[in-house]
């Protein structure tokens, strides 16, 4: 029960420092796209939202078929929009990460389009940790480059933002 429990107490920290970061993107910025083969925010940000959705079938099941994945990225034209599939994602992962048996963690999982291997079988907590939470991260990355890049307010996810640490060292320098 005691890796299960970390991988939740991780998995809830961090909801919070994306729920941030979604929170930060204004609907003006939606349509940037930093290159011809990047996605737009809007794109970038519907990815976050649903890598949440994953977690049920990564959980579940030993073989996750993207084949038969039913991608429903909704609307995104609006970042409320987003921000309201993160929200309905992150109560269904939040559920299965709660219900996850420990012994689980060591099943081989795998990933596949119809009968093309996409990942080859790994313990299933490899997959959570690297496949989900590590991926989630570095779009996290790619988004902040992508507000920056409008001209935004980054959130401080890990401590303040460089913009904040400045503004603090000059009230103390003062």
């Amino acid at each position: 029960m005691m890796i299960t429990k970390q991988l939740l107490g991780e998995f809830l920290h961090e909801v919070e420092n994306t729920r941030k970061l979604l929170k930060a993107i204004p609907d003006d910025a939606l349509e940037y796209k930093p290159s011809e083969n990047s996605w737009t925010t809007a794109q970038l940000a519907s990815h976050i939202a649903e890598v949440y959705n994953w977690y049920y079938n990564t959980i579940e099941d030993n073989v996750f078929d993207m084949g038969a994945y039913k991608y429903d990225k909704g609307d995104i034209t609006k970042a409320s929009n987003i921000l309201s599939k993160f929200e309905e994602n992150i109560k269904k992962a939040q559920h299965s990460l709660e219900n996850l048996k420990e012994e689980r963690l060591y099943d081989n999982w795998s990933m596949v389009l119809g009968d093309k291997e996409l990942m080859a079988p790994m313990p299933r907590i490899q997959v959570i940790r690297g496949f989900l939470m590590n991926h989630l991260y570095h779009h996290r990355g790619e988004m902040i480059v992508y507000l920056r890049a409008t001209g935004n307010k980054v959130p401080g996810l890990y401590g303040p933002t460089y913009e904040e640490s400045l503004a603090f060292s000059e009230t103390q320098s003062v």
